[in-house]
């Protein structure tokens, strides 16, 4: 491992420790060059090679990153930790690779990805939904909240958002 402060590459392992239900190591280490102390974190990589099917036909390489960049877009400024976002890619990139083996459409991932957010906060869900289902009406888009009125996400400390509306 290369110090961040001195690019040493001369390090201990002071304690180690599974984090996220032991699919992630957390390492704490002290550079013998500098003495500074830092954190590292492993992580199984997967060799993916799920291949997603665009809408429009074509085939591209899944990227977490890419989920994970709409979970951010659609959750914007509302007050979900980063950790919580992590988790829904987490989640669905578990779902994707067990049932999955080499392809998968891109809108079973924003499937997924609705479901996940549903649970997490409405407004999130809401943005992401008028994205993925394209959504570019008025009409429309009061539907899916009609439909949010009728089967209601089953979410601890969240306030009901449509109420008297």
């Amino acid at each position: 491992m290369i110090c961040p402060y001195c690019s040493s590459n001369k390090d201990k392992v002071i304690d180690s420790r599974s984090t996220e239900g032991g699919a992630v190591i957390r390492r704490r280490r002290e550079c013998l060059k500098c003495e500074r102390r830092y954190t590292t974190y492993e992580r199984v990589e997967q060799a993916s090679r799920l291949v997603v099917i665009k809408k429009d036909g074509s085939r591209v390489p899944f990227s977490r990153d890419n989920v994970l960049a709409g979970v951010r877009s659609a959750c914007g400024k509302r007050p979900i930790a980063e950790a919580e976002k992590r988790a829904v890619v987490d989640e669905v990139d578990d779902e994707l690779h067990s049932e999955y083996e080499r392809e998968v459409a891109s809108t079973v991932i924003g499937e997924r990805v609705m479901t996940k957010l549903r649970t997490v906060d409405l407004v999130a869900y809401i943005r992401f939904a008028t994205e993925h289902l394209q959504l570019s009406t008025l009409e429309e888009i009061r539907a899916e909240l009609d439909e949010l009125r009728e089967r209601p996400p089953d979410v601890a400390n969240q306030e009901v958002l449509f109420e008297g509306r």
